[in-house]
């Protein structure tokens, strides 16, 4: 079987030798440099990459990614998609042999997109960024995402359980160009729902909260929207946007309904006990963090975020018991937050003063 590795890139000389040595085990790696200037391209070819160097204007992530495509040999048969700031973990090529099957259209495997400052895992999804060699195009100026061009439905998706890669992203590396490629994205294809949520949330993290309402309300209003857990995730940023302009009543009620419409996610639980949090109403962050933390399966998609499956819990549990007066219960609750984040020190303190009051009401 004949493996292709692909990507784009631009100025990360500092990744060539960790992403080549992690793509070793491909019979090719073929890359698409878009405009370095740091000798990211002539330090990959010194690598054995075959390397191609265009500047794609006006700048498109799915434009990159299909001349990158187009540098692969045709008599590949299957061909990974990867970025240079990203990692697979030793034995990837022999795990994908051993799962792929004749007429397999894409392989589902497991992506670590961000790590915690401890290094333990922070957000992880599973990804279907391998595909077979012909049929497929890269659709979406950003967020780009694969789409099936040839006959018939292009094949299963097998998935590869021994199959892991890792995100380790340059922090300085600016996202600015996100917005606009987004807006694009709508006015190109203005029924897509994924790209309404996607930029919905986007307007949200630039802190423009009306934008964020009236687009996410547009994608909960979309007839093709039906995907419980990306809706979910659209109540929350509303309500998120809501409780930032103020109106802690309708973030309420949005974090409700989000609750509702996926009750098999803790996200909605904790972002609405947070905010009780925020506003000291300790019974209900002790209701509903023992809501989240009676889902016990993880689920796989993008939606799942990190700080529901890490210490924050049961810190608000913590805090919330320490403040309605039951020491042992907020220290029980302390020392399993800081199980789960040992180098916190904060957590470390606030532990100590739990446990300095449990003893001290225990006579």
């Amino acid at each position: 079987m004949k493996i292709v590795v692909y990507a784009i890139c631009k100025n990360e000389a500092q990744f060539v030798d960790r992403w080549m040595d992690s793509m070793g085990e491909a019979d090719q790696v073929c890359v698409l440099d878009t405009g370095s200037d740091d000798g990211t391209a002539d330090l990959l070819r010194a690598r054995g990459a075959l390397v191609a160097e265009e500047v794609i204007a006006p700048w498109r992530f799915d434009t990159a990614r299909n001349r990158s495509l187009e540098l692969v040999a045709e008599d590949a048969d299957v061909c990974v998609c990867t970025d240079l700031d990203e990692v697979f973990h030793p034995g990837w090529r022999q795990a994908l042999e051993q799962a792929w099957v004749p007429g397999a259209g894409r392989a589902r495997y497991r992506y670590t997109w961000s790590f915690n400052t401890d290094g333990s895992e922070g957000v992880v999804f599973w990804y279907e960024k391998i595909h077979a060699r012909h049929g497929w195009r890269w659709v979406h100026p950003v967020h780009e995402v694969l789409r099936w061009t040839g006959d018939g439905l292009g094949g299963p998706v097998v998935t590869v359980p021994g199959v892991q890669l890792d995100h380790h992203p340059d922090p300085s590396k600016s996202r600015a160009q996100y917005l606009p490629l987004l807006e694009l994205a709508v006015r190109e294809e203005p029924e897509d729902d994924r790209n309404v949520h996607y930029l919905g949330r986007e307007y949200m993290y630039r802190g423009r909260w009306d934008d964020c309402i009236r687009t996410l309300k547009r994608h909960l209003s979309m007839p093709s929207a039906t995907w419980k857990d990306e809706r979910a995730a659209s109540m929350r940023y509303i309500a998120r946007c809501y409780y930032n302009k103020g109106d802690a009543a309708q973030a309420q009620e949005w974090y409700l309904r989000a609750i509702t419409e996926a009750p098999y996610l803790r996200e909605g639980y904790m972002d609405l006990a947070f905010m009780l949090y925020q506003r000291g109403e300790w019974e209900g962050v002790l209701y509903f963090t023992a809501c989240a933390l009676a889902i016990t399966d993880r689920p796989q998609s993008y939606i799942c975020e990190a700080a529901p499956w890490g210490s924050l819990p049961h810190d608000l549990r913590a805090l919330a018991f320490y403040h309605t007066g039951d020491y042992v219960q907020a220290a029980q609750e302390g020392r399993k937050a800081l199980a789960l984040e040992p180098g916190n020190q904060r957590l470390r303190d606030n532990l100590a003063l739990m446990e300095r009051r449990a003893e001290e009401t225990s006579f």
